[in-house]
């Protein structure tokens, strides 16, 4: 039995005359006194049924039956739509079938919710997420995922990348995020985490002799959920022997650009343009800048050094925003209240009217000289004083807020830049010590060598990061390739000689048996689609995501687990305390 020998859009105008057998999902049915129209949905797209009760009484009968999302067979000739009723929308809008088969395949429940409405419930929608994927944006999303790595994969491999699996079951080390623990029957009390990335496992890889892999790999971290994350991602992972930071560039500059011309049709300029970190978080305000549009951070520390306006003249840092608009007081105060969960004290302004007018509480403070500074009619400029760190974070952050409020940002521009270098180190106030700001294995500049012992603060990192409006695309580094100094950054990042052996013994002995020097970069496919698509939510991005709790409505996972099963595994549940 042949189910069907074209898809619904399939049809054209050259299979005018043939008869043909479709099958599909009912995505429409239309009533018009007599004659019966049904939209059928395939993963080709849409076609019209007509069915016509003079031509086939039986096909007519059950056509009464059918409602929203039945699977349907049908058999019939296919004719020229009348010219009136042309759909030019529809790849298949000059042609229809005249049905004089028509079989219910199945038959579906009345439905939670319609495939066109909108604002349906997040929890809903993934309590059916199976219908839910039935959605044309959803569809599209998943497809073009999928097409994006196949590209991926093609370009890999054309420069002799191998793909190779990494376990799913490893070690727990600290990466950054928590790990998910997977407790293990044969040993009990002990655990494997699933892997926050496969960053140890590449580097073995290639120092066993693969010196180009490549992996779609799966990581998992046990962090709190937002727009852009996500607990379960995948991502583009490459590690090679022998790295060149320029080739790893200029492979990434080609294998984005094609991605985005063979997916959605536009072309993309290369090379990217490259701005260090710091530049970037003067600027911006970020580590991963939005250039679609202007609206910079700009410093008055050294001009108002000498101002009679203590706020500035004590302040470690004068940072501000020249906002193109006369904001009322109104404006302002919710943008201070934005502000101050961000750890701003406040939000000082003036507002330069465009008669010359000057509005402000602080202007009597302020000399002739500061106000001409700062002044351009018809603006606002907005100050944070304070340490350089945290004005230019509430910058950055309102800068965001404004230019998507004001509709400053160009939605049909692509900006992309690399980031690079980076700092090497983090201070962390909690915990009173330095962090790896990539991850401890990333390799320092040669000249930042020195600095470790005089201004680690200063340190810079062989590690780069790739953004696309805004959105944090890929990142990568440099790995320490001796096992002397992975373990001197070991010491340095606090972690004893005892807790390397046991924690990365295995990685130090395979440093010290012929390590090359080898780096890579890793590629978010989750987050890559988000961008790509203009995607808000991250989740949208996957077949079956959990939701912003971390759970599965559709499954109803996690679930309570039997106490035999417990028992097995040697754990027991202690009461919330």
């Amino acid at each position: 039995m042949s189910w069907r020998d074209l898809g619904a859009g399939e049809l054209r105008q050259d299979d005018i005359g043939k008869t043909v057998t479709l099958a599909g999902w009912t995505a429409r049915r239309r009533d018009h006194g007599g004659l019966i129209f049904v939209d059928l949905r395939d993963q080709t797209g849409l076609g019209q049924l007509v069915i016509n009760p003079e031509r086939s009484p039986e096909a007519a009968r059950t056509a009464h039956e059918i409602r929203n999302e039945f699977v349907l067979r049908a058999r019939g000739e296919v004719v020229a739509r009348a010219p009136e009723a042309v759909n030019p929308k529809l790849p298949t809008g000059e042609v229809e079938v005249q049905v004089d088969e028509l079989e219910i395949l199945s038959r579906s429940t009345p439905l939670p919710f319609q495939l066109d409405e909108e604002n349906v419930d997040e929890t809903l929608r993934y309590r059916y997420r199976w219908l839910d994927l039935r959605r044309d944006r959803l569809q599209r999303n998943i497809r073009t995922r999928a097409q994006l790595v196949s590209i991926i994969r093609q370009e890999m491999e054309r420069d002799g990348f191998v793909d190779v699996e990494t376990p799913i079951m490893a070690k727990p080390t600290p990466e950054g995020a928590r790990d998910f623990l997977v407790p293990t029957r044969l040993q009990k009390g002990k655990f494997f985490a699933l892997p926050q990335s496969p960053q140890i496992y590449k580097q073995l890889l290639v120092i066993s002799g693969f010196e180009r892999y490549y992996q779609i790999a799966r990581c998992f971290r046990d962090e709190d959920l937002r727009a852009d994350r996500l607990q379960e991602l995948t991502q583009l992972d490459v590690e090679m022997a022998f790295p060149d930071v320029e080739y790893i560039f200029a492979l990434m500059e080609r294998i984005v650009p094609r991605i985005w011309r063979e997916t959605i049709g536009v072309e993309l300029e290369t090379p990217f343009r490259r701005m260090s970190w710091q530049e970037a978080e003067l600027r911006f305000g970020s580590d991963k800048p939005d250039l679609r549009f202007g609206l910079e951070i700009q410093d008055a520390t050294e001009l108002t050094r000498g101002s009679e306006f203590g706020v500035f003249a004590n302040a470690e840092a004068v940072r501000y925003l020249s906002v193109p608009r006369e904001l009322s007081r109104t404006e302002i105060q919710k943008l201070e209240d934005m502000a101050k969960p961000w750890g701003a004290k406040g939000l000082a302004y003036i507002v330069f009217r465009e008669d010359g007018e000057v509005s402000s509480p602080i202007a009597k403070f302020l000399s002739e000289e500061e106000l001409e500074a700062f002044r351009e009619p018809g603006t606002t400029a907005l100050f944070v004083a304070d340490t350089p760190k945290l004005a230019s974070k509430v910058l950055g952050l309102l800068r965001l807020h404004l230019g998507r409020e004001l509709d400053l940002i160009d939605r049909d521009a692509w900006e992309f830049l690399w980031v690079t270098p980076m700092p090497l180190l983090e201070w962390t106030e909690d915990e009173n010590r330095w962090m790896a700001q990539h991850h401890p294995f990333t390799r320092p500049t040669d000249d930042s060598l020195p600095l470790l012992d005089t201004d680690p603060g200063a340190a810079s990192a062989v590690a780069y990061d790739l953004v696309g409006n805004g959105i944090e695309l890929a990142g990568g580094s440099i790995r320490i390739h001796e096992p002397e100094l992975q373990a001197r950054m070991f010491d340095f990042l606090g972690i004893s000689p005892e807790e390397q052996r046991a924690k990365f013994g295995f990685l130090l002995d395979a440093l010290a048996m012929g390590a090359p020097p080898h780096g890579g970069i890793a590629s978010g496919i989750d987050r890559l689609t988000m961008a790509l698509l203009d995607e808000p939510v991250i989740r949208d991005t996957v077949a079956f995501p959990k939701n912003q709790a971390g759970a599965d409505p559709m499954s109803g996972a996690p679930t309570e687990v039997p106490d035999e099963q417990l028992r097995e595994l040697g754990l027991q549940l202690r009461p919330e305390l």
